[in-house]
């Protein structure tokens, strides 16, 4: 089995089903848009699809590949997770498994910008990891928060034949780009809808419902020197702390156009004794 499921189609480039202005905050890291997202994406595809659901076998949920930092979709992963081991326990079966497709690169384009050959070209120079053996004989739910050209599922899809996974798969999103007339780059309209400069990710920084993905870590890495001093005079340390410490998980360190700032974060860190 290989099916798809999407709760909003996109079918025009300025009517919507959902919310751009929400899910411009759930991409900068607000996790109250990341739990109600995922409550509609369940309640949408058990409307429509529960049967699928009607079955002996392990259910794997698996985010967006990534590599240390979580994407936005892992937090909509996690939330729909919890909506269906709830689901699940209330029909007496064993809870889904969370797992993961490991990738080892990362890039500092922004992809919302791209086409599908730019977007497939750009993650096939990427390498990922997954355990074919663990997701044998599994229904696999690999959920993402939008599907634009579709160059993820393709590239999804293409791991699994070149590791001959045997198992069911579903592609799950909360929205889906139906009309191939729109630009792509409308993915950048609802990335930017609410969160457009520095003084609206500070402004996301500081509620209690904001964790770090790999959309803000980037974004702040990416700051010219004064914007990002900015940044940092106006959250809390604990947040500096983390952002140095996921920069480097992620290999940021490495890569020239973050070295400045990921250097100032060093020396903030040394400076308190670090």
């Amino acid at each position: 089995m290989n099916k798809r499921y999407s709760l909003h189609h996109i079918h025009s480039a300025d009517e919507f089903t959902f919310s751009p202005a929400e899910y411009s905050y759930f991409k900068y890291g607000d996790k109250l848009y990341a739990e109600k997202f995922a409550k509609e994406l369940f309640d949408g595809f058990i409307a429509e699809h529960e049967e699928i659901l009607n079955t002996d076998k392990d259910i794997l949920v698996l985010p967006s590949p990534y590599m240390a930092i979580p994407t936005a979709s892992n937090f909509l992963c996690f939330y729909f997770k919890k909506q269906l081991d709830f689901y699940l326990f209330q029909r007496g079966k064993k809870s889904s498994i969370l797992s993961k497709i490991n990738r080892n690169h990362t890039y500092t384009t922004d992809y919302g910008t791209l086409s599908f050959e730019d977007r497939k070209n750009l993650i096939a120079n990427d390498t990922y990891y997954l355990d074919k053996d663990f997701l044998r004989g599994k229904l696999c739910i690999f959920i993402d928060d939008i599907k634009i050209t579709g160059s993820h599922e393709f590239t999804v899809n293409k791991i699994l034949n070149e590791f001959d996974v045997k198992a069911d798969f579903l592609f799950m999103y909360y929205a889906e780009l139906m009309n191939f007339d729109i630009d792509p780059t409308i993915e950048n309209y609802f990335n930017y809808h609410s969160v457009k400069n520095v003084e609206d990710v500070i402004k996301v920084m500081l509620k209690p419902s904001f964790q770090f993905n790999t959309r803000i870590v980037k974004y702040i890495l990416g700051l010219e020197s004064s914007n990002f001093d900015y940044l940092t005079s106006k959250i809390k340390k604990e947040q500096m702390d983390h952002l140095l410490e996921l920069a480097i998980s992620n290999n940021y360190h490495l890569i020239k156009e973050y070295e400045t700032n990921i250097n100032t974060l060093t020396q903030t860190e040394l400076n308190y004794g670090y």
